[in-house]
């Protein structure tokens, strides 16, 4: 049968009101409304003009019931400047990635997922500090953010939003964790995008909506905290006097010029007068849109692995599209960047994936 939930939920993909998405298929505002609803099942035609429109294959329409991604649920970063329509398009990409990702774990035994519960009333450097000793991270500098949450459980999805406003957001489903990352960032503010997400999850799960200032800076501190620790920090720099010597220091740290600065300034090691000084002389400089000395983009473990494995038997992105009814460009989006290449055939990384059936 017709899915009226699916119809809503390609609207929101494609960030079109009931009203624009009525115009686009030659129906009224009211029909659309009512199909919707489930009130009235839609025709064939309209079907077709709907798929058309959607840019989502007529079974999609008829597919089951889905878990919806709740904005109750989810911390967004870029709160005030999001648009309803970026949220609601950001929460149907998470709700396309619950179905890749339930298609995935009925196949493979995924990693389980290892992030501690700290709850609020940690402070954002305590969490950070725990997590680290939790994981076994000791002081050392973390290589690759997205394999670290992999390899600790977390599903890490690519964002491919159209805006600038969809940094990246987080959420539990149950007992199970997920990162959406905007991949087309800068590699060192992508990597402190997933060290902030990792701060929501441990600590907040979520805040009400009336903290979500807090929550926010409270995860800004956590990433500060989790990819520059104190003693390491304090044990290598002990005065900066210029914006190329931080350029050259956050190299250590694979970290933003402008993060570290912040964090040397926290710290007493940046003045203030020298903290405003380089701000702006970064800002000048371009520093703030393209990183000087910039990491290469960082990779999924997991997903290679995973694709790898299918494409052994013959199990190609289209394969997998066509059987969740999906249009194989979403599924790129939501996990083809991560890849760092977007051919089907995937090499094979370190972590032992278990077909589930086995």
């Amino acid at each position: 049968m017709f899915n009226p939930r699916r119809l809503t939920l390609g609207r929101k993909r494609r960030k079109l009101t009931a009203r624009a998405l009525a115009s686009a298929v030659g129906i009224s505002p009211i029909t659309l409304s009512r199909l919707e609803n489930g009130v009235n099942a839609p025709e064939e035609d309209t079907i077709a003009a709907l798929a058309g429109a959607l840019d989502f294959p007529r079974e999609f329409f008829f597919g089951a019931d889905f878990d919806e991604l709740q904005a109750e649920a989810a911390s967004f970063r870029s709160l005030s400047s999001m648009t309803a329509k970026e949220r609601e398009g950001a929460l149907a990409a998470g709700a396309l990635a619950y179905l890749f990702h339930d298609w995935v774990v009925e196949r493979f035994n995924l990693p389980e997922s290892d992030v501690p519960n700290l709850g609020a009333e940690a402070t954002p450097e305590a969490a950070a500090q725990y997590v680290r000793e939790h994981w076994g991270l000791g002081q050392l500098p973390i290589p690759n953010m997205v394999k670290l949450l992999e390899a600790k459980g977390v599903r890490v999805f690519s964002l491919c939003e159209d805006t600038k406003n969809v940094d990246a957001f987080s959420c539990w489903r149950n007992s199970q964790s997920f990162v959406f990352l905007n991949t087309f960032k800068s590699t060192e503010r992508s990597r402190f995008d997933a060290a902030h997400e990792l701060g929501h999850l441990v600590m907040h799960r979520h805040g009400a909506p009336e903290e979500g200032r807090q929550a926010e800076a409270e995860a800004d501190q956590f990433a500060s905290y989790f990819l520059m620790p104190t003693d390491d920090l304090a044990s290598r720099i002990r005065n900066i006097t210029s914006v190329n010597e931080l350029v050259d220091a956050k190299k250590r740290w694979g970290v933003s010029v402008a993060a570290l600065n912040y964090r040397l300034n926290k710290m007493g090691v940046i003045s203030e007068w020298q903290n405003r000084s380089f701000n702006i002389e970064i800002s000048s400089r371009g520093y703030r849109s393209k990183e000087p000395s910039g990491l290469p983009p960082e990779t999924s473990i997991v997903w290679p692995q995973v694709l790898g494995s299918l494409w052994a038997d013959k199990v190609t992105r289209d394969h997998i599209a066509a059987e969740l009814h999906l249009p194989t460009h979403e599924l790129e989006s939501m996990l083809f960047q991560l890849l760092g290449r977007s051919n089907d055939k995937v090499g094979s990384g370190k972590i032992r994936l278990v077909a589930s059936n086995e």
